[in-house]
């Protein structure tokens, strides 16, 4: 956050509706596919994908945790399993780029696609160790370039409207880092903080970016999702009705809506009851349109 700058608004909890009330462990990175009018978003742990549709859910078994989903260009799903990336075709996932073998307690976790149509995804320790995650980029040939190494737990990735910046969140830094993004390459240089989470109010998670190019932060801990503007003033916060918040993004016909997902795992018996809706998608209604997803090329 910029020294001077005040939110300009907070909306409450009696904002938001509940979209989804299935209970995910860790539901995460939620994507639009705007040709299906679908909602897609992953349940890690129990390696799901769900789909929302008309308001009818289907759900898909990976047979492994799933960190994120992404569309493709030629149909089907692109997806960051434990064990590397994988193609689902045909009603069956098929793993086409393994990674980290050498690493069986690490497994892959948040991943975007950018408008070039790679796809990028991280590597995390599943017992939260730092310093040996990475992040790694899947080009259309599905040939697999190793990008940012010694990450603690990479999460939400964006790309500014004009594609020259990528940003990144390391959750356990409490940061939002900025790139310089070569668009035709998909090389970054140049890393830099824009954004510090201060460690009482949570951690940075999963984000969406919108049309004017603000991010929208989803907090760990905090309950809460977080507008930032790209000089990392603070715009909007919405509040939400469970601690931990992982990841959002703007969909529906006008890419006015934003969907949030949260997680059920980690909290205590008294805390699942004390936040019933603990790992459902919650839904609010916002002034400014997203950006249209991107779909990756392989």
């Amino acid at each position: 956050m910029v020294a001077g700058r005040a939110v300009t608004r907070t909306i409450g909890v009696s904002g938001v509706d509940v979209a989804v009330r299935v209970v995910a462990d860790i539901g995460e990175g939620p994507t639009w596919d705007d040709r299906a009018g679908e909602l897609l978003w992953v349940d890690i742990p129990r390696g799901l994908v769900h789909r929302l549709h008309g308001g009818a859910i289907s759900t898909i078994e990976v047979g492994q945790p799933v960190g994120a989903v992404a569309l493709r260009r030629s149909g089907g799903l692109v997806l960051a399993v434990r064990d590397g990336f994988a193609l689902w075709e045909e009603g069956a996932a098929t793993l086409v780029a393994p990674v980290e073998r050498n690493r069986p307690a690490s497994r892959m976790n948040d991943g975007k696609v950018d408008r070039a149509g790679r796809f990028w995804a991280g590597t995390m320790s599943q017992s939260m160790q730092p310093s040996v995650g990475a992040l790694y980029r899947l080009d259309g040939d599905l040939d697999v370039v190793r990008m940012l190494e010694g990450l603690d737990v990479p999460n939400g990735i964006a790309w500014s409207p004009d594609d020259r910046t990528m940003y990144f969140i390391d959750s356990l830094s409490g940061r939002v880092d900025a790139f310089d993004h070569d668009a035709g390459t998909g090389r970054i240089t140049a890393r830099r903080p824009v954004v510090t989470v201060p460690r009482e109010l949570g951690m940075p998670d999963g984000m969406t970016i919108d049309g004017v190019g603000h991010l929208w932060v989803a907090i760990w801990g905090g309950s809460c999702v977080r507008r930032y503007a790209p000089d990392g003033a603070l715009d909007t916060v919405i509040e939400l009705p469970t601690r931990h918040i992982t990841s959002c993004v703007l969909a529906g016909p006008r890419l006015n809506e934003l969907y949030v997902t949260s997680a059920s795992a980690d909290l205590s018996p008294d805390e699942r009851r004390a936040e019933p809706e603990a790992g459902m998608v919650f839904h609010v209604e916002v002034d400014v349109p997203g950006l249209p997803p991107e779909r990756f090329a392989g």
